[in-house]
């Protein structure tokens, strides 16, 4: 395994040089980090060198890293995360890329080079905001065409803004506002004097 990865590290290294930003090797798995502007050339060149030939994209997803591990972030809130295999060469890959602006997340579609990412990409975008530029058919997957915000954004409120109901009066779906009340729940911890042996 070891060889393996030196292998792997020795081909990113060759092929991508210094438009790798951050490069970790933890628990048998490479994870690289690239800008976004250099998203679409790396993802090209991971695909198409002889050296390295990832030729499927397995996952792609967006997070949110606002509060990411409960402590606070200094850097780009939105990444989107990539799992890249290589099949004739049998190594995997992870490439994270951060959207650079907060206010409005975008970073390139891989689409056109790995065509598993379209609905990835929807999803994304649907769940985080995270835009795909260059995407043919960004559209919601998940949620409602009318929903508004993206539910998986760290600061979306858990009970969402708006619920959906069927009312039998006007025979259709209605959206109301929620009618949860917000409430905090304590539970009361009871313990005998002497629990886990402590006096």
């Amino acid at each position: 395994m070891t060889q393996k990865l030196d292998n792997l590290q020795a081909a990113l290294e060759s092929v991508l040089g210094g438009r790798i930003k951050t490069f970790k090797r933890d628990r048998g798995e490479i994870t690289i980090t690239v800008a976004a502007a250099d998203w679409f050339d790396v993802a090209k060149q991971l695909r198409d060198d002889a050296r390295l030939r990832f030729e499927q994209l397995v996952d792609l997803c967006g997070m949110d890293m606002s509060a990411y591990r409960d402590e606070p972030n200094d850097g780009p809130r939105y990444c989107v995360v990539s799992h890249l295999l290589s099949v004739s060469l049998n190594w995997r890959l992870r490439v994270k890329v951060f959207a650079p602006d907060d206010d409005l997340p975008m970073v390139p579609a891989v689409t056109p080079i790995w065509t598993s990412a379209n609905w990835f990409e929807r999803e994304a975008f649907d769940l985080y905001g995270i835009l795909f530029e260059g995407h043919q058919d960004l559209r919601r997957i998940l949620t409602d065409y009318g929903f508004i915000g993206h539910p998986m954004r760290k600061d979306f409120p858990v009970t969402g803004h708006v619920e959906m109901r069927y009312d039998a009066e006007s025979k259709r779906v209605i959206y109301q506002p929620v009618t949860i009340e917000p409430r905090e729940i304590t539970p009361r911890v009871i313990r005998e004097d002497n629990y886990g042996g402590l006096h």
